[in-house]
């Protein structure tokens, strides 16, 4: 099945600015929003995108949008039978036709933990937008003390993927503007060789710049900065 490879994206995005800041690329505005020199607020990257082209040729793509993901994330799960166990497979199939190739050097940001079946599955949903995945990862932390009713001194995870190969297949989806569903901004990963580790960063309160540790992520808990390869 032959794919085409979308637009750079990043590069028709950065330079930005923000709060008098400007941010050359991705991970220098990732890091900002952890260390509190500015507010994440994906609400406003999700505008940024909205009135982006390169993003909207990525989302109008297919007139699939999320309908597809939606119906195959409902059953993925789904195994009691041979008909829910062949759905899936189905929906990945229709996936994988409308699917396109990754710009090399795209990043892309997933909130917690990677779950194991990702590489084996070759499988994982990921977001284009860096405040988003901040208020996902502070979100999963504080579900994860509610849960536990415990102190949780584990540190919040966030994940940030770099597309190196020229065979990863995304799935852009296009998500309701009129709804809290418009800041996910998500890419489906479909397919790929390989997704490797390559750093670690802890960012921890102290570390932070006087006057700008006031952001509730970095209050009491370090931030552990995951870097990937994908190819």
């Amino acid at each position: 099945m032959n794919h085409s490879t979308l637009a750079e994206l990043d590069s028709s995005l950065y330079p930005q600015v923000w709060s008098q800041h400007t941010f050359t690329d991705a991970q220098s505005l990732l890091l900002a929003m952890l260390n509190g020199s500015i507010t994440p607020d994906p609400y406003a990257f999700t505008q940024i995108l909205q009135d982006n082209e390169v993003y909207q040729d990525w989302i109008n793509a297919t007139v699939f949008g999320r309908y597809i993901q939606r119906s195959f994330a409902t059953f993925y799960q789904q195994t009691e039978d041979s008909f829910n166990v062949e759905l899936p497979e189905l929906f990945r199939h229709e996936l994988h036709r409308y699917g396109q190739y990754l710009p090399l050097g795209q990043i892309l940001f997933v909130a917690g933990n990677i779950p194991e079946r990702a590489r084996r599955e070759k499988l994982f949903t990921t977001t284009i937008n860096p405040a988003t995945a901040v208020l996902a990862a502070q979100q999963l932390h504080q579900s994860a003390f509610l849960n536990t009713k415990k102190s949780n001194t584990q540190a919040i995870v966030i994940n940030q993927i770099r597309v190196i190969g020229r065979q990863v297949l995304g799935f852009p989806l296009r998500h309701n503007k009129r709804t809290s569903e418009r800041i996910r901004n998500e890419v489906l990963i479909l397919d790929f060789n390989d997704l490797r580790l390559v750093d670690e960063q802890i960012v921890n309160k102290e570390k932070c710049k006087e006057g700008e540790s006031n952001i509730a992520l970095l209050e009491n808990n370090s931030i552990l900065l995951r870097f990937y390869e994908l190819r």
